[in-house]
């Protein structure tokens, strides 16, 4: 095999309560990547579309040839690749753009090169690319892009990612409404200390979630999508957030937050048309307050990346 092709999801992170520690793929959007192999001895990104110019095709500075380089480097190859990177998914949205990027690269060298990795020994490379792209390694985005459906990062040190049951029925509202939240800035206000009380409201959502996504009981996944410490600070960087619950929420969802830094929002749902209706109402509201704005109306991926050809 001297080419590949491989798709990666776009993913919520932290999934309202889960700072860190939980997220999920979804089945669209997502990005796509083609590796071929070459005989200089160096990694070469030949092509990169979809990203309105902002990313960079020096392979020093790129997430993509980054994790492929520390890939190279643990197999002790010195094998040339040529990259083309397609982006179809919006750039610093919330929807994981990094991390599909570097999921993909990484699922695509992997294959190319006899399949050495499981998915899970690739995880800590993926991180990698996201402590170049905002500064931090963290796993809630690249483990359910590799892993697919709903992961639990119950530890980093030592790393410990582990898929969750979850509802089959659910679906999934990612809003990304056009305004600029940067990662690392979402990142920098969120606070270093917080009350006990917060804590241990806080640590009852995660188990009441997860317990909720195991049991297959939506109402106690609605009680627990509550986030006491992170979503009132990050809210206050995304116009009309609580506006935009209240929709959704009237409407019928199972639950709304922010997805993972933001801009983007999300809501979960027990079924499709719901989520159809919430989708409509988010995007009517933006407009009539002049922000464009894209919605996905989509599952969750069972997945996660996959070899298209």
């Amino acid at each position: 095999m001297n080419t590949i092709k491989v798709f990666a999801p776009a993913t919520v992170a932290n999934v309202v309560c889960g700072y860190d520690i939980l997220g999920f793929a979804i089945d669209e959007p997502g990005d796509e990547i083609i590796l071929s192999k070459n005989n200089s001895h160096q990694i070469a990104i030949t092509k990169i579309e979809g990203d309105g110019g902002k990313l960079p095709k020096n392979p020093d500075k790129n997430v993509v040839s980054h994790v492929i380089r520390l890939f190279l480097k643990k197999i002790n190859s010195d094998q040339g690749i040529d990259i083309e990177l397609y982006k179809k998914m919006p750039l610093n949205s919330g929807m994981g753009s990094s991390a599909a990027s570097s999921v993909a690269a990484l699922v695509a060298i992997n294959e190319l090169m006899g399949a050495p990795f499981s998915r899970q020994e690739l995880l800590p490379l993926a991180m990698e690319g996201e402590r170049i792209a905002c500064g931090n390694a963290h796993a809630d985005n690249v483990a359910p892009a590799l892993l697919g459906g709903l992961v639990l990062v119950r530890s980093y040190e030592p790393l410990d990612a582990l898929r969750l049951p979850y509802p089959k029925d659910l679906s999934v509202v990612c809003v990304h409404p056009y305004v600029d939240v940067p990662t690392g800035e979402a990142r920098k206000i969120i606070k270093e200390r917080i009350s006990l009380k917060s804590a241990v409201q806080q640590w009852g959502n995660i188990a009441g979630l997860v317990a909720g996504c195991c049991t297959n009981d939506l109402g106690l996944v609605g009680r627990s999508l509550e986030d006491v410490i992170i979503e009132p600070v990050r809210a206050m960087l995304i116009p009309y957030f609580y506006e935009m619950k209240q929709f959704a929420l009237d409407s019928g969802a199972i639950g709304f937050g922010i997805s993972g830094s933001g801009p983007s929002v999300f809501a979960l749902c027990g079924n499709m048309e719901i989520a159809e209706v919430i989708s409509q109402k988010i995007k009517e509201l933006l407009s009539q307050k002049n922000i464009e704005s894209e919605s996905f109306v989509t599952k969750i991926n069972e997945d996660g990346a996959r070899v298209i050809s």
